[in-house]
């Protein structure tokens, strides 16, 4: 039923914030349409300290913020102001080209705060890769909650089990939060070509082995999965179909490496939109890698 395990690899954003990142990989570049994957935190800011992501550029893809702990407020392009909180939606479609930034808002700065949550992309169809850019945010009680044998699943974005968010999606894809008591079973079905899970928390057991908090199992493609959780445990499960070859740059996806190059241009001339009330932005990598294929 396994068919990669990932362990994630660790990046320094900053300022001691680090991140660890499970998609892109050499076991995997890719799950279904998410290119993406990087878990921030927990961590710990002290008073008048916080997460500061200036204002970048995003073409080609969706992103989705989604939090266990802590607050972040983003702004974009659009104009958008807006929280997140655990729990909740932050769809934003970059499509054409939008530009956003994420920080840790000023009243929780005063005394210190918490972050821990998952930054994932993803890629968008061919079609609609130069879509308008949009900005989608739901609470949590707007989630479709499924509910069986001591094993809770808020399904985020996409269909899982005859249940759909009401996010908009531009693919077939599915995005959920999983949370098990100990003892508890989870079945994933195979309706999803592309599937995995990433431990959060706890350890969960598949085939007579366990996998830790920090790990991703990415499962064979039409096989029904059964997880176990031999104590309380929390996963993400994702997927759905892939897209085809997508050439991946920074911020940057696109099914055209040449539109890639053109949108590093356009960061670098200062011809994207900019973030109301935001200053600073993150400049251009200097010395930029090969793009990369993710097929």
């Amino acid at each position: 039923m396994l068919d990669a395990l990932i362990v994630p690899r660790s990046r320094d954003l900053g300022d001691g914030f680090h991140v660890r990142r499970s998609l892109p990989a050499l076991e995997r570049r890719a799950v279904g349409p998410f290119v993406f994957f990087d878990q921030m935190g927990p961590a710990a800011f002290a008073a008048q300290q916080g997460l500061d992501v200036r204002p970048h550029p995003h073409i080609g893809l969706a992103t989705i913020t989604y939090l266990f702990e802590g607050e972040i407020l983003h702004r974009d392009s659009l104009g958008t102001v807006q929280p997140i909180r655990p729990g909740e939606v932050n769809w934003m479609t970059a499509g054409k080209g939008i530009v956003h930034s994420e920080r840790t808002p000023q009243a929780l700065r005063k005394s210190g705060s918490r972050a821990f949550g998952i930054q994932a992309w993803v890629a968008l169809p061919r079609e609609h890769e130069e879509d308008a850019p949009g900005f989608v945010h739901l609470g949590a009680d707007k989630l479709p909650l499924l509910e069986e044998r001591s094993c809770r699943i808020r399904l985020i974005i996409g269909t899982l089990a005859g249940e759909r968010s009401p996010v908009p999606t531009a693919s077939e894809i599915f995005y959920a939060d999983a949370t098990l008591e100990a003892g508890a079973k989870l079945s994933l079905g195979a309706e999803h070509q592309e599937r995995a899970a990433y431990v959060t928390e706890g350890a969960i057991e598949l085939g007579g082995r366990q996998y830790a908090a920090g790990q991703m199992l990415v499962f064979t493609p039409g096989i029904e999965v059964a997880l176990g959780a031999p104590a309380a445990a929390r996963l993400l499960l994702l997927g759905g179909a892939p897209l085809g070859p997508r050439f991946v740059w920074w911020n940057f996806v696109s099914s055209r490496k040449e539109r890639i190059a053109q949108a590093a241009e356009d960061w670098k001339a200062g011809r994207f939109p900019a973030v109301p009330g935001e200053t600073e932005f993150i400049p251009l990598p200097e010395r930029a890698p090969e793009i990369a294929d993710y097929p």
